[in-house]
């Protein structure tokens, strides 16, 4: 395969690479670098028809994408956890990618994959600068109260801490609030659910994050696809001494085999479970499982809050399953929550009745469009 060399500097027009890799697929945007940034190519690549998901492969797919689009200037990667050192965009050095390859063990799930794109881009692409966006960052500043582990002090010392995730989607769900309702209702009590494969929610006042679901890793909090979300940690010490699960067993466990997967045992795909339920009662048990997780984690966060202004759903789940938002919806009147069963049913951009005090809605989100915009921003202050 051809190397691609940059026909422009970074300090020039050109063009911005987002790119977002998950576990399944590599979602990517192309955006000339002019301010506002103007989208050229977006898409996706399907990791999972590749060998072991090799990051040369899909490197070399997305290329093939968006050839013909605009020279590439300048790529921006999401990346899920900096560990305890790192949280803001930064440019890719040898020194930062050494310091990643330590904090594997806070994402051992996701950092992996990302560093190998960060190194199949440099050889794809040499002198074109990369850029990291860390999910992390919009709740760098969490409350003391809110961060810390109860475990003892050595260990937040050592970096373990309540992190939260889905930053990205957070921030660009608090910015596309604040453009089309205002900045008063950005600044008010807000409860952000990013609910997909990977679901978390966030409570958020005055534009900064007071807590969240997730924690160390992306593996606590709600019930998601495959993943458990929070375990007492008496089920770790009872399987350790029952089943002798090694720590890497433990992690597939959690991580692949549980969540809407274990508990219906047959997918970890909502829309399949919802189309099954009536005459499967575990398949109808994990949907209701998943609704009534998101459902305690909005009335905990109202409370964080003293009370609830707006409720915002994205994410596939969040953005497309009337069902599970009216379930989720179903007994939380007491918090000024209720929804308009016609503007929810046609996923209206509104979907609260105005009976309560709650302004509920459905706001897609855009990662790749924050991730853009901060390399953008970055490039910005070390050119000017």
């Amino acid at each position: 395969m051809n190397e691609i060399r940059a026909e422009r500097s970074p300090d020039q027009a050109g063009c911005i690479l987002a790119v977002n890799g998950g576990s399944s697929s590599l979602k990517f945007a192309l955006y000339e670098a002019e301010q506002p940034l103007r989208l050229l190519r977006r898409g996706a690549v399907d990791l999972r028809s590749l060998a072991e998901n090799d990051a040369v492969a899909a490197v070399n797919a997305l290329l093939t994408m968006i050839e013909g689009s605009g020279a590439v200037a300048v790529v921006g990667h999401r990346i899920v956890h900096g560990g305890a050192r790192h949280f803001d965009p930064q440019r890719v050095t040898a020194e930062l990618l050494a310091d990643l390859k330590k904090a594997v063990p806070f994402g051992p799930n996701h950092l992996p994959g990302e560093l190998a794109l960060i190194e199949a881009l440099s050889k794809r692409l040499p002198g074109v600068p990369q850029i990291v966006c860390f999910d992390t960052a919009f709740h760098k500043d969490l409350p003391a109260v809110t961060r810390t582990l109860p475990l003892p002090r050595r260990f937040a010392e050592a970096g373990l801490r309540r992190y939260g995730f889905h930053g990205l989607s957070y921030t660009y769900l608090l910015e596309e609030l604040g453009r089309c309702a205002g900045t008063e209702a950005a600044n008010g009590r807000v409860i952000l659910a990013h609910l997909g494969s990977g679901a978390s929610l966030a409570a958020v006042r005055n534009g900064t994050s007071l807590d969240t679901t997730m924690g160390l890793t992306p593996a606590g909090g709600i019930v998601m696809g495959t993943r458990s979300g929070d375990l007492d940690p008496g089920v770790l010490v009872h399987l350790m001494r029952t089943e002798s699960l090694t720590a890497d067993q433990f992690d597939d466990l959690v991580n692949r085999e549980s969540g809407l997967l274990g508990l219906s045992g047959t997918s970890a795909d909502l829309r399949e479970l919802l189309a099954r339920e009536a005459g499967n009662a575990q398949a109808a048990l994990a949907v209701a499982i998943f609704c009534d997780r998101v459902r305690k984690a909005i009335g905990a966060f109202a409370a964080t809050l003293g009370g609830l202004d707006a409720l915002v759903f994205s994410g596939g789940i969040g953005e497309h399953s009337a069902v599970v938002r009216l379930r989720v919806c179903d007994g939380l009147g007491f918090l000024g929550i209720d929804l308009s069963l016609s503007d929810n049913a046609a996923n209206a951009a509104i979907i609260s009745s105005g009976v309560g005090s709650v302004v509920v809605r459905i706001i897609p989100t855009d990662e790749e469009i924050v991730i853009a915009r901060s390399v953008h921003d970055l490039l910005r202050k070390t050119t000017s």
